[in-house]
């Protein structure tokens, strides 16, 4: 039976997650990624506590306007700074942390849904160096 929800040629699915990249849409990235639904850029961010609002301007920046940020933070899920997030509501974003599996899953089902929907996914690397 088949599961996989359908979704649209041109929208950036995440096919695939492992150590150190993604596969999203056919096309391997090596590290850090941003994915919006019409395209996905390699993203210069390792860990959690170095995610900042200009970071993810991509994703401010994005028209039409993104209405949820899911925040992959690596292996495991971590909250936000409070700075972080005062920052994100002067845009007008919503981000929820979660490991960056969970991300990776919940994007592929809300691009379905047709959400104007983000994902900033920090690559996942080996449990001992996170």
């Amino acid at each position: 039976m088949e599961i996989t929800p359908e979704i649209s040629v041109d929208r950036q699915v995440i096919q695939s997650y492992g150590e150190g990249g993604f596969r999203i849409s056919g096309v391997v990235i090596r590290g850090s990624v941003i994915v919006l639904p019409d395209h996905s850029l390699a993203w210069g961010i390792v860990r959690p506590e170095d995610v900042t609002i200009e970071s993810l301007t991509p994703v401010i920046d994005a028209e039409p306007k993104v209405e949820l940020l899911l925040l992959g933070c690596g292996r495991r899920q971590m909250m936000l700074a409070d700075a972080l997030l005062e920052a994100l509501k002067r845009v007008r974003l919503t981000a929820e942390p979660m490991d960056t599996g969970a991300a990776c899953r919940t994007y592929n089902v809300l691009l379905a849904e047709d959400r104007r929907v983000a994902a900033a996914l920090i690559a996942p690397i080996s449990s001992t160096s996170q």
